[in-house]
């Protein structure tokens, strides 16, 4: 680990996804579009605290909307900006190829500005990734909401070894699923059977079809399904433990719970129970229906087509933003910086 004042050369990777924020979710509920321009600003900012916090060169992927091409053009800021090209189509596979190309560069830590979706995808490109979720998507509950200029500055720290990992992030947990002939998959903070939906849904979940819920997150202050679990048996980041809810058809029984299951959208969903799930404690269940992965349904499921869900604490490193620029302040990283005198100047002038 290097000093506290002189930096190492490991680069930070940001990964930004432009249609984030902007599905036809926003059609049926109350979701708040992300436009390309502020992404634009978001990404200007994060450079902007990553240079401040000792950043040196920065990583990132050209797109189709051309968000982060000109967030650079202009920015005034003396830090050295590779922007590579995957082909980029606005494809989940896009961010995949992001991810792979950031970890073959080095990074040191990948300031991602996405959803839920965007950040499993990352999850499941890179396992132990050490990355700092920003928020630009719709029912998140993984990334955080906090101003990009100081979480550019968080991300910079940890990428350049100014804070210690140890005191800046912590490993999150997961919804590990087995699916019985098939790949293994993962969930951030939710994953669902449902009966009776379909594959590429954008429709605000039916609570008429959910049948078994299993939750990283269970936050009754989240909208999604987290709050299903959330309002029965909470359980945040830092707890050692999952839940696991059984939901059913309304002329089957269970209680109503009123929950708000998309911004701006509160429906019943009967529940018959949710209980606390220790990590590493399967839940188990068999088609038919689908499997939804952070709001998104992805996976069918044959007729008696086994699925096994646990929670881990094996996910990506997460940085906490509070934390890494409390750790900062206590090491003195800002002060008496005098070698950061010409970067200093640079992003002063990139900010008139």
């Amino acid at each position: 680990m290097p000093p506290n004042n002189q930096p190492d050369t490991r680069p930070l990777g940001i990964i930004v996804n432009p249609v984030s924020g902007r599905d036809a979710r926003r059609l049926f509920a109350r979701a708040m579009s992300s436009t390309h321009e502020s992404k634009r600003n978001q990404l200007e900012r994060v450079i902007v605290g990553a240079a401040a916090a000792g950043v040196k060169r920065i990583v990132l992927v050209r797109d189709p909307f051309r968000i982060a091409q000109s967030a650079v053009e202009a920015l005034g800021v003396e830090v050295e900006i590779e922007l590579r090209d995957v082909g980029a189509s606005c494809k989940p596979t896009d961010t995949v190829a992001a991810v792979a190309l950031m970890r073959e560069a080095g990074c040191g830590a990948l300031a991602v500005l996405g959803g839920d979706g965007t950040n499993r995808v990352v999850a499941r490109a890179w396992s132990d990734s050490l990355i700092l979720p920003l928020s630009t998507g719709t029912n998140n509950v993984f990334p955080v909401m906090v101003e990009a200029t100081v979480a550019g500055a968080a991300a910079g720290l940890v990428a350049t070894g100014r804070v210690p990992v140890a005191e800046a992030a912590r490993r999150t947990k997961v919804v590990r699923a087995q699916v019985e002939d098939e790949e293994d998959d993962l969930a951030l903070v939710d994953a669902a059977h449902m009966v009776g939906d379909s594959t590429g849904n954008l429709l605000p979940f039916d609570p008429r079809l959910m049948r078994t819920i299993v939750l990283a997150r269970a936050l009754p202050c989240a909208v999604g399904l987290s709050p299903v679990g959330g309002m029965l048996q909470p359980c945040g980041p830092d707890d050692d433990f999952g839940v696991h809810v059984e939901c059913t058809a309304p002329q089957a029984g269970g209680r109503a719970l009123l929950a708000p299951i998309s911004p701006g959208l509160y429906r019943k969903v009967h529940v018959m129970g949710a209980q606390r799930l220790e990590l590493a404690e399967w839940v188990e269940f068999r088609g038919p229906g689908l499997l939804a992965f952070d709001g998104d349904r992805e996976r069918t499921l044959a007729p008696g087509q086994r699925v096994r869900l646990s929670v881990k604490r094996n996910g990506p490193w997460v940085i906490d933003v509070s934390r890494t620029l409390a750790s900062a302040a206590a090491r003195g990283v800002y002060l008496d910086a005098e070698h950061w005198h010409d970067q200093r100047d640079s992003i002063e002038l990139g900010c008139c």
